[in-house]
């Protein structure tokens, strides 16, 4: 493992050498979802590669002689949770699109399993992180970099990502919630155990992460961004240097906004945008309290919305109701809404419990508690951006999900295996 802690290419790519195929696959999913070669470099874009690699893992995971049963109440939350997303099709105002978008949540479901399953081991878990946080960075590099060739100045489209999950700002700015505390975390982990570069280059990442949710002009994002700030400060216990040095960086940041984006902030709640979500939002509403049960249906709310409001036709077209909340329950009713909110609870839960396990458990990863902290600041961001956003069904959450699960398993199999035979017979996973 502190080979691996230094990011060093040949140790992470000697260790991977050394893994399952089925891990491997899903470590070049990650890769194809978040770095988007195949849309880079569109003469690759001849064959749906993500796709590919998804079943390959799939078959090739039975296979894996390192693969063990996980135990967790978090896999049977979201299995009932894709049981009621099929109900509410099946029931749903208008079937037809309901179907023509199961892979959104399905598809996520898999990755889910996949990497629950093949991520099941401090160095799998370190090797998956680290392509994970490379990945992100080079977003988050590009997004800082574009920001300031404008001069730190607004533009109304913010930044764009790689074409997919984080072309859109705002949808790239949620992502760099996701990324820059698990780097931040994991900078100050790594700090006395590898030489200075490699922490600089983590905390480059969680400072150009930053960069670019502000430069990417989404308010909610730069809301989040705070929050998960403030969190940091008080979990860390930091000290006073520390702190001083987050406020002078807050401070510089505010500096650089330009006077439109600030300008943006103040007229919340009367500018148009924000008229725009007032109208969703109270429609959305309006559904789910009139179909309470499964919503009128997954992805119905466009169509139904056109029907009841055609005369507030936000550029030509109805869109979805930008709140991951009331996408869920428009969705999915009530009964989807109230498992989606059991989810963040167990992922927020879980990443408190590694924390505490990793308390009296010597064999726990190292990185362990510093990553389930970043694990739970990061479901904050997302839970916080998406309440003017809808990207319930976004890579954000389900890989959170998948990685607290995944992480959680690998230090309850640590600490068994810190147990004499005699009561390691007695326990049972929970």
């Amino acid at each position: 493992m502190d080979a691996l802690y230094t990011f060093n290419p040949r140790a992470l790519w000697r260790q991977f050498k050394q893994e399952s195929f089925a891990f491997q696959m899903v470590c070049v999913y990650l890769i194809l979802e978040y770095v988007r070669p195949q849309a880079i470099h569109p003469e690759l874009d001849i064959v749906p590669w993500d796709k590919i690699v998804i079943a390959l893992a799939v078959l090739a995971l039975p296979f894996d002689p390192r693969r063990h049963r996980v135990r967790d109440a978090t896999t049977l939350w979201i299995s009932l949770f894709g049981i009621v997303i099929i109900a509410a099709s099946a029931f749903a105002m208008f079937p037809s699109v309901a179907w023509a978008r199961w892979f959104d949540f399905f598809g996520w479901y898999a990755i889910y399993f996949l990497i629950i399953y093949a991520v099941n081991s401090a160095e799998r878990y370190f090797i998956f992180i680290a392509i994970y946080l490379v990945a992100n960075f080079k977003m988050a590099f590009f997004g800082a970099r574009t920001w300031a060739a404008e001069g730190f100045g607004f533009s109304s489209w913010g930044i764009y990502g790689p074409p997919g999950f984080f072309q859109n700002s705002s949808d790239l700015s949620t992502e760099m919630l996701m990324f820059a505390p698990i780097a931040f975390e994991l900078a100050l982990f790594v700090k006395p155990r590898v030489k200075r570069s490699t922490t600089w280059f983590l905390i480059a990442g969680a400072i150009t992460g930053a960069m670019t949710v502000l430069g990417a002009n989404s308010r909610g994002s730069q809301v989040a961004l705070i929050a998960q700030a403030g969190w940091i400060a008080i979990q860390r216990k930091l000290k006073l240097r520390v702190i001083a040095g987050l406020v002078i960086l807050a401070a510089i940041g505010y500096a650089l906004l330009p006077a439109a984006e600030k300008a943006r902030f103040q007229s919340a709640g009367t500018d148009n945008t924000s008229i725009q979500r007032f109208d969703y939002w109270r429609a959305g509403l309006k559904m789910i309290e009139q179909h309470p049960v499964l919503g009128v249906g997954y992805f119905n709310f466009p169509v139904v919305y056109a029907i009841q409001d055609p005369k507030k036709l936000w550029h030509g077209k109805a869109q979805l109701p930008h709140n991951i909340f009331i996408q869920v329950g428009t969705d999915a009713g009530l009964l989807g809404l109230g498992i989606f909110l059991i989810l963040i609870y167990r992922n927020l839960a879980l990443a408190r419990r590694i924390r505490r396990a990793c308390e009296r458990n010597p064999q726990a990863p190292a990185y362990a508690p510093a990553v389930a902290r970043a694990l739970a600041i990061t479901t904050w961001g997302f839970v916080i951006a998406g309440q003017f956003n809808t990207v319930a069904y976004y890579p954000f959450f389900w890989i959170n999900l998948a990685l607290t699960v995944a992480l959680a398993n690998i230090v309850s199999r640590s600490e068994l295996q810190s147990l004499p035979p005699q009561a390691v017979a007695r326990s049972t996973p929970e």
